[in-house]
């Protein structure tokens, strides 16, 4: 039995970048989203870590050098299979980092996962972290972040192979634009307007 067809975009990019605001405004469309460091959250919860950036940011590659690379695909690739299941044809990723993790996608789901990254100048990923409410950081820490992310996670190859790029140096309401005119070349959506 084949099973059944769906279209998932993964949405990439370096912190800063305006990922999960892309993410938040495809979901506020209503289109199911599965996060993966919520699967990091959950094993840190089963391990009893208290959740701070700094914990997940070293549990995620203690993990995975314990458990695999694909601790958190494997758990990913099966909420998605219950997603499209449930009824579900279109499924937004969050956090999608590694290059290991996007081979297993795209090996998985052959012809349904569409990577778009996100990508913003540094100067303006620098102020956006600077003004987080959140984990606010300073210029050298973002560099320190990416240089760890792409060092030790892999994070730079599914940016760099991302099926759509997405410049992000305009308004909230040009990124999302941005998203609706990829989205639907992607064939995700009927339309820019009926996305």
């Amino acid at each position: 039995m084949t099973q059944p067809y769906a279209k998932i975009i993964a949405l990439v990019g370096l912190a800063g970048s305006g990922k999960s605001s892309a993410v938040e405004y495809l979901t506020e469309k209503g289109f199911p989203k599965i996060y993966f460091g919520g699967v990091i959250y959950k094993a840190m919860d089963e391990a009893g870590i208290e959740k701070t950036w700094d914990n997940q940011q070293q549990f995620r590659e203690e993990i995975r050098r314990r458990e695999g690379k694909d601790f958190v695909i494997k758990r990913v690739i099966k909420n998605i299979h219950d997603l499209i299941n449930a009824g579900q044809n279109k499924i937004v990723l969050d956090g999608l980092y590694t290059w290991s993790e996007y081979k297993f996608l795209k090996h998985e789901f052959p012809g349904q996962v569409v990577v778009i990254a996100i990508v913003t100048p540094k100067y303006l990923r620098y102020q956006r972290m600077a003004k987080r409410t959140e984990r606010p950081m300073q210029p050298h820490e973002v560099d320190q972040r990416d240089w760890s992310e792409i060092e030790n996670l892999e994070k730079g190859g599914p940016i760099a192979i991302a099926d759509y790029f997405i410049i992000n140096d305009g308004s909230l309401e040009q990124l999302h634009q941005k998203i609706d005119a990829a989205t639907h070349d992607a064939h995700f959506c009927k339309s820019p307007e009926q996305c």
